[in-house]
């Protein structure tokens, strides 16, 4: 609660022009306060009529030499500066290189992250701009919509696990059966059919073999688009841990990997397509009896 407070509090009282506490802090008729060094830079760099100011931040209008000292919040500026913040408090500053002011506006164009006075240069004149926390909250929307995306992929691979499990126990299951089956016919006649049992045993074996195979490859390329998945997942997730400036920077690339990422779902092998038939035990016998009444005769 405390910290949320004096979060509040620095806020009010930071300059919107440098986005720093306030220096010898003025206020102007719409109500909007600044610093002093940094209102007057604004007022001389736009080269706007010397009677007439427009306000950066609500765009209204007011006489400039109508500017106030803000003595209620030099007060607050300086009480603020006797607290000192506890290093999780502390956050990253990112200056321009060129010109040394806070990076607080972001280029539309250019994409990249400017400062006020990069704003007003003949590079991004004329150019959409906004405020970068504006922009990287844009951003952080996407990616939001991406995580849900993914996440939402992530459990069709997880039900897709699922079903190939079952068709493992399901091939398992009914190969195991007609093995048994082909097993316990040819028991009855297995001095005259030893060779046929063998011959369909192999089949099954093959068979199972061949659709165990299939299984494992569908298995193996599941595995390996799951781990890809993750990996995005956790990309998406630390790009959101990241500072404003590092999300815009690596941003760019997870969207658009976002748009070319494509899940593959496992082949199934066919059921109903299966060529198998367990042998007619019973014609085949009758042909056998047939055969051995005629070498009776």
């Amino acid at each position: 609660m405390a910290s949320q407070f004096m979060k509040n509090l620095k806020e009010e009282v930071t300059c919107p022009v440098c986005l720093n506490l306030m220096v010898k802090p003025v206020s102007a008729d719409c109500g909007h306060t600044f610093c002093q060094g940094c209102i007057t830079l604004y007022f001389e760099s736009i080269k706007c009529d010397k009677k007439v100011f427009i306000c950066p931040v609500c765009r209204i209008s007011y006489q400039f030499s109508n500017l106030r000292p803000n003595r209620n919040v030099a007060n607050i500026v300086e009480r603020l500066k006797m607290f000192k913040p506890s290093p999780e408090e502390e956050q990253k500053v990112f200056n321009c290189a060129r010109h040394g002011k806070k990076l607080q506006l972001f280029c539309r164009k250019d994409m990249m992250a400017i400062c006020w006075l990069c704003e007003r240069s003949q590079e991004h004149r004329g150019h959409k701009t906004a405020l970068i926390e504006e922009v990287a909250q844009e951003y952080k929307e996407q990616l939001q919509v991406v995580l849900q995306r993914l996440m939402a992929d992530k459990k069709k691979f997880e039900n897709w696990k699922d079903d190939l499990q079952k068709d493992r126990t399901y091939w398992e299951n009914q190969i195991q059966k007609d093995v048994q089956n082909v097993r316990s016919e040819f028991k009855r006649m297995r001095d005259i059919m030893d060779s046929e049992e063998k011959k369909e045993l192999q089949k099954l074996r093959q068979e199972k073999e061949d659709i165990l195979n299939n299984l494992a490859e569908s298995e193996s390329e599941h595995a390996q688009q799951s781990k890809l998945l993750e990996d995005f997942i956790s990309d998406v997730e630390h790009q959101l841990q990241c500072s404003d400036i590092e999300i815009l920077q690596g941003v760019e690339n997870i969207i658009e990997r976002s748009h070319t990422f494509s899940m593959k779902k496992p082949k199934a092998i066919a059921r109903e397509q299966r060529k198998f038939r367990a042998p007619d035990l019973q014609g085949m016998l009758q042909v056998l009896q047939e055969v051995t009444e005629a070498h009776r005769y």
